[in-house]
């Protein structure tokens, strides 16, 4: 026990010497997220009467355990993750199988997925909420106001001028600035441009040009050749318009990181670019000095990983053992035990060659600044 405390306060001591007090935000917040993650199962299991022995915030020795309902909740030492134990389930022995009512293991395949589905599901969902609250509580951004045109770029040619305010764009309105490259298409525009105190409109086409996609590589890609004054705005979604926001916004962010997966893989991304509990500490710890919009807008990207991740076909993962379970659902029986077994711990390995790889990958680029 006392190695444990000491652990944890050796981690919190350094965080905060490097993060100030902003670090014990970030702990909360990773904490918040996993506790929502295992939730998820936690709940799923409850609703088929699966039998969950171990409730757990943080790995290692518990520092605080109380037994309720049959089930034993843990605060434990290493607050960087956690997870839930139910009966007839055992990462750390993957043969193991228990026989006895309330066992995870008398489930039928399709419910076995169900729970393992649901820790995933539970981040999604609760990134959803944190883009309901962004959008009530106003996100700055960069207005719609012209700052420069470029020299015989499509808005040079249609006559628009430095501080124009783009209203809207083929009658959907504008509100900032990064609006505006989602609306651009190769095809003819209309414009709505306010100009000090008239509104006019402008037609225009956009030219191809050197573009840059969300993983800063230069692409090819319509523009019309403005660039922001810098003033900034507060862009609000309220109402039943937060809930469309929220769900755009939930989209996007995991098809971002669906698309960084596969272009890692593919090698169209330096696997330089991985990062792993660091890089989350280090965003998490600024983010929260930024404001609570800044905040909730990283936790909701950092929940959508945490779920996505945990869906991919990794043994040990959430989404290995969905695999595992669409095999004897497919198959109509199970993954030979002894097969069962290698791809565990080579699941294992795999993903501990990961976060030590992206560890290392964090280290060296907090070095270099």
């Amino acid at each position: 026990m006392m190695k444990s405390i000491l652990l944890l306060i050796a981690i919190i001591a350094l965080g905060v010497y490097f993060y100030s007090a902003s670090f014990l935000v970030t702990l909360l917040v990773i904490s918040f997220l996993i506790f929502f993650h295992e939730l998820g199962h936690f709940l799923a299991a409850k609703s088929l009467k699966v039998k969950v022995e171990i409730f757990s915030i943080g790995f290692g020795k518990a520092l605080f355990e109380r037994e309720f309902g049959g089930t034993n909740y843990r605060l434990s030492a290493l607050p960087l993750g956690g997870y839930v134990k139910l009966k007839g389930q055992d990462d750390l022995n993957p043969s193991a199988e228990v026989f006895e009512e309330g066992s995870y293991t008398l489930l039928h395949p399709l419910q076995r997925i169900y729970i393992l589905f649901a820790g995933p599901f539970f981040n999604i969902i609760l990134a959803f909420f944190l883009y309901i609250g962004v959008g009530f509580l106003g996100e700055n951004k960069l207005s719609a106001q012209v700052g420069a045109v470029q020299e015989n770029s499509a808005a040079f040619k249609a006559g628009l001028q430095k501080n124009d305010k783009i209203l809207s764009i083929n009658g959907i309105e504008i509100q900032s600035f990064d609006e505006i490259s989602k609306l651009v298409t190769a095809e003819s525009l209309s414009l709505r441009v306010q100009r000090g105190a008239e509104n006019l409109d402008i037609r225009l086409t956009p030219q191809l040009g050197k573009g840059y996609n969300d993983f800063m590589q230069e692409i090819q890609k319509p523009l019309i050749g403005i660039s922001p004054n810098g003033e900034v705005v507060k862009v609000y979604h309220t109402g039943f318009e937060s809930i469309s926001y929220a769900l755009e916004q939930s989209i996007n962010s995991s098809l971002l990181i669906v698309k960084g997966l596969a272009k890692l893989i593919t090698g169209e991304i330096d696997p330089k670019n991985l990062g792993g509990v660091i890089m989350i500490v280090d965003f998490t710890s600024k983010a929260s000095q930024s404001g609570i919009v800044v905040l909730f807008l990283i936790t909701a990207l950092i929940s959508i990983n945490l779920g996505i991740l945990n869906l991919l076909p990794i043994p040990v993962l959430d989404g290995g053992h969905i695999f595992f379970n669409l095999y004897e659902l497919i198959f109509r029986h199970k993954v030979p035990p002894r097969a069962f077994e290698y791809l565990s711990y080579g699941g294992m390995a795999l993903l501990l060659s990961l976060m030590l790889y992206a560890t290392y990958n964090d280290i060296v680029r907090l070095g270099n600044f």
